[in-house]
C-alpha cells in the first residue's frame, strides 16, 4: 500500500517511498491516476467514511476510514422485560416507596433512572442486568485503512490480483492468529478519474522501519528481537507451507505492529471522535499541498539532514548526549502486509524481486527463487533490528549497470559476513 500504513499508521505499500517527498504530489490525480479523496467523503455506498490520510504509494493512497456498518448500533434490542423493568423503577422513583422495589433509597432509584436515558433515546446499545446493577455502555467502533489503487487498467489488475491473494489468507486464518494483513472487503469507486479498485483491511500501527526510527537506528535489545521474528515466523510459514505464496517484498516497511508506537496516533485508543461530514471546500482541499507549501517542507527536510550529517562529522559526540529511547509497554506483535508483489509458488509473475538491501542472492544472480528468497529478506530485518544497521547497504556506482552491482555484491558478502558474525556473537554474549 503505502508508506503508511506513514502518520501513525501503517507502511505497507505497492511502491512506497521513504525518499525526499513526503506527498504525492498534483501530478498523479488525473486520468487513471490517484482518486481525490478528503475527509467525509464516503464510500461502498456510505459505509466506509474516509478520515484522514495515512500514506501513499507510487500504485494507490491509504485513507484511515470509518466503518458506519460494524460500529455503535442506534436499535434498541426489542425486550419487553426491559421496558417493563424502567416502567417499574419510574413508578417506584415517583411515589418514593422503596419497600416495594428492591433498592436501597431514593438516591439509588435515581441513579437507575438517570442510567435509563440514553437507552430511552436509543443513543448507546447497552448490556442491562436485572436486580439494580447500574447499566453498563458497551459501544463498539471499528476504524479500517482504506486503500484506493490508481484506475489505470494495470493498477486496477494488479489489485485484482492482491484481492486474490488476501482473499485466500483470510480464509485460511478465521481466526485471524497467523500474523498477516486481514483483508475486509473489496469494492469499486467511481470518481473523476475513473473506476478505482478499493481494498479495506484492519488499521495496524506503526512499520518496524519507524520502529527502528525511533529507537534512533539502535539495538532494540535481542529480546525484543525474538518477540518479533516470532510473528514473523509464524506469518511467513502460513504463506509458505499453507498457502504456498511469496512475499517476494518483506522489508521493515512492509511489517507492521499491531498497534502504534504512540497512542495518541491510534484513533481507538485516543478516543478520535469520527468525521461523519464532508467539510466545507474545494473538491481537492486536503488532498495535496501547494508547491510553496512543499518547498519549506523540502528545505526544513534538508536543514535537518545538514544536521545530522554535522554530528556524524564529530564522531557521534552529541548522539552519546541523547536519550535512549524507551520501548517498554509497546507491543510488538506485528503482521505481514503489502501483497502487491506476492505471488504464488507455482505462479511466479517478475523476475526481478524484493528491494535491493534485502534482495536474495539468487535473485541477483537471476538464477530463479523459491520461498527461501523471503527466508533472505527476514534475516536482513531480524540484523537490522539487533544492531540498527542494514546487513547490506548497497549504492549505486556511476557507470555500472545493476546486473555489474549485483556482481560486485557477491563478490564481497563472504568478507562482510565475517565482520557481522562477530557483531552478532558480540550482541549474543
Amino acid at each position: 500500500m503505502a508508506s503508511l500504513f506513514c502518520t501513525g499508521g501503517y507502511s505497507y505499500s505497492s511502491g512506497s517511498s521513504d525518499g525526499e517527498d513526503e506527498d504525492e504530489g498534483t501530478e498523479g490525480y488525473r486520468k487513471g491516476g490517484y482518486h481525490a479523496a478528503r475527509p467525509g467523503d464516503r464510500f461502498a455506498g456510505g459505509r466506509f467514511v474516509a478520515q484522514r490520510k495515512l500514506g501513499w504509494g507510487n500504485f494507490s493512497t491509504v485513507w484511515l476510514a470509518y466503518d458506519t456498518l460494524h460500529s455503535v448500533r442506534t436499535r434498541l434490542p426489542p425486550d419487553s422485560l426491559l421496558l417493563f423493568y424502567y416502567f417499574c423503577l419510574l413508578l417506584f422513583f415517583l411515589i418514593d416507596n422503596s419497600f416495594f422495589f428492591p433498592f436501597a433509597c431514593s438516591l439509588c432509584n435515581l441513579v437507575h433512572l438517570l442510567s435509563a436515558i440514553p437507552v430511552a433515546f436509543g443513543y448507546w446499545r447497552v448490556r442491562w442486568r436485572l436486580f439494580g446493577s447500574l447499566l453498563l455502555r458497551e459501544s463498539e467502533t471499528r476504524f479500517v485503512a482504506l486503500k484506493i489503487q490508481k484506475s489505470a487498467r494495470d493498477y486496477s489488475h494488479a489489485a485484482l490480483h492482491e484481492i486474490e491473494l488476501l482473499s485466500a489468507v483470510a480464509q485460511g486464518d478465521p481466526t485471524n492468529s497467523k500474523c498477516v494483513l486481514r483483508l475486509l472487503d473489496h469494492f469499486k469507486h467511481v470518481g473523476p478519474n475513473g473506476h478505482h479498485v478499493c481494498l479495506v483491511t484492519e488499521f495496524l500501527g506503526d512499520s518496524l522501519l519507524r520502529l527502528i526510527r525511533y529507537n534512533r537506528n539502535k539495538s532494540i535489545g535481542l529480546s525484543r528481537v525474538k518477540e518479533i521474528c516470532r510473528s514473523l515466523l509464524v506469518g511467513l510459514d502460513y504463506l509458505h507451507r499453507e498457502l504456498g505464496i511469496i512475499h517476494t517484498d518483506l522489508k521493515p516497511e512492509n511489517v507492521l505492529l499491531v498497534s502504534t508506537i504512540n497512542p495518541a496516533k491510534d484513533p481507538v485508543r485516543s478516543g478520535f471522535t469520527p468525521i461523519l461530514d464532508r467539510p466545507v471546500g474545494s473538491q481537492y482541499h486536503g488532498t495535496v499541498i501547494s508547491f510553496s507549501e512543499k518547498m519549506l517542507k523540502m528545505r526544513a527536510r534538508r536543514a535537518v539532514a545538514k544536521i545530522s550529517q554535522r554530528r556524524v562529522s564529530l564522531g557521534g559526540f552529541a548522539a552519546e548526549f541523547e536519550k535512549e529511547r524507551n520501548l517498554d509497554g509497546i507491543s510488538l506483535k506485528c503482521k505481514i502486509v503489502d501483497f502487491g508483489n506476492a505471488c504464488w509458488a507455482d505462479q511466479q509473475l517478475a523476475g526481478e524481486i524484493q528491494t535491493r538491501q534485502y534482495r536474495a542472492p539468487e535473485v541477483i544472480i537471476g538464477s530463479g527463487y523459491s520461498c527461501s528468497a523471503d527466508m533472505w529478506s527476514f534475516a536482513c530485518i531480524a540484523f537490522e533490528l539487533a544492531t540498527g544497521d542494514l546487513l547490506f547497504a548497497p549504492k549505486n556506482c556511476q557507470g555500472c549497470s545493476e546486473d555489474e552491482y549485483g556482481s560486485g555484491f557477491l563478490s564481497i558478502m563472504i568478507l562482510q559476513n565475517n565482520l557481522h558474525c562477530g557483531i552478532l556473537f558480540q550482541l549474543k554474549n
